[in-house]
Order: C-alpha cells, then sequence, then structure tokens
C-alpha cells in the first residue's frame, strides 16, 4: 500500500477517480496515492444546480470508495462546464462536441470543480471555478480541433491543456481546477486535517 506514515499512524491517500489528468496534477503536486475508479451512476445535467451537481458528484464517488476503504484519505471530484446555468457535460459523441464548442465560443463560461475529501469518517466539500473565455472560432477551428483532440472524456467536449490555444483566449482564475483538480484548495484542505506534507518534486 502506497502511503506515509507518521508516528502509529499510517496515512493512505486514494485518489476516487481514472482521469489522467487528476492523476497527474496530484503526482506534479508530489503527493503518493492509490488509483480506486469507482464504478457510479453520476447525476445528469440539470439534475441539480451546476455548483451543486459537481459536489453531489464527487460525494458519490467518495462514498463509493469509502465503503470499501473507509481508514484511507479519499480524494473525489467532478468537474463541469457551465453557461448561464446550463451544464454542459462529456459529449455523447463528436456531434454533440461540435455543437458544444459552437454554444461557448466567443463567450466566457465557468469551469467548476467539486471535490470531497474524506477522512475519519467526515467529508470536507468544496468547489474551485475558473472562468474561460473562448475565441470566436470558426466551424473549420471546431473540426480541426476534434481532429487532434479526443474529447468524450472530457466535461464541454475540450481539453484546456491539449490544443487548447486554438479555442481558448483567456482565463481567471487556477489553471489546474480547468484542467480537472484545483490542487492549491486540496493540498490547504490536506494540510487542515493534518496530513503530512507533500515530497517536493525533484527539478528536473
Amino acid at each position: 500500500m502506497i502511503g506515509l506514515e507518521e508516528g502509529n499512524m499510517r496515512w493512505r491517500l486514494v485518489l476516487a477517480s481514472g482521469s489522467p489528468r487528476r492523476r497527474d496534477l496530484l503526482r506534479e503536486a508530489g503527493l503518493s496515492f492509490q488509483i480506486n475508479s469507482p464504478d457510479v451512476e453520476e447525476l445528469k445535467p440539470g439534475a441539480e444546480p451546476p455548483r451543486q451537481l459537481c459536489l453531489s458528484n464527487a460525494e458519490l464517488k467518495a462514498n463509493a470508495v469509502a465503503r470499501q476503504d473507509p481508514f484511507s484519505t479519499i480524494i473525489a471530484a467532478d468537474t463541469i462546464v457551465t453557461l448561464g446555468g446550463q451544464v454542459f457535460g462529456k459529449p455523447v459523441d463528436l456531434e454533440e462536441a461540435a455543437g458544444n464548442l459552437r454554444i461557448l465560443r466567443g463567450r466566457v463560461h465557468e469551469v467548476m470543480t467539486g471535490v470531497v475529501i474524506y477522512h475519519d469518517a467526515v467529508m470536507s466539500k468544496f468547489v474551485g471555478t475558473s472562468y474561460v473565455k473562448f475565441r470566436n472560432f470558426s466551424d473549420g477551428v471546431i473540426e480541426e480541433y476534434l481532429s487532434k483532440v479526443p474529447v468524450l472524456d472530457k466535461a464541454g467536449g475540450y481539453a484546456i491543456q491539449d490544443h487548447g490555444d486554438l479555442l481558448v483566449e483567456k482565463i481567471e482564475g487556477d489553471y489546474d481546477n480547468i484542467v480537472g483538480l484545483p490542487v492549491s484548495l486540496v493540498l490547504d484542505q490536506l494540510a487542515k486535517i493534518g496530513f503530512p506534507p507533500p515530497t517536493p518534486p525533484k527539478m528536473k
């Protein structure tokens, strides 16, 4: 079991997500952890207001892993894209992805990541919010982007870290949150519950 020890207490960190983006963000922050991607049926866009929706879905994931492993510290997250109260989840196909990008182009949308940290049978919940302004790009750019980036597993049908320059004019807020996890907020909360500080990543 990968973890950290402090005295007689064993700190085991579990990421309740199969997202390679969240995995990489935590590793870059210097954390050691295991991955347990729960098979849960998430609430669909429109089931709840955007902020509550991403928190509820994160809590579903945290609960599923906590039932299997109640003694670990668990990080669960859910990221959504929202504009004017409408939530853009993971597109079912490229046609829906293209439609999402047409709606979002030239406008400012919010990226919200709901995070739940489970520790000692207590759940801490918070939401990271960032703002993204898209360029007023053409349908040709949409076609080019979708030919370069696999988007069906990404909220809103895009990934800022993959050829994001084609779509994005500017951002406000935490870039990591747009990628999929507000790492600074996660580290702050881990520190509050007494989790040992991460090992600084080695310089290349």
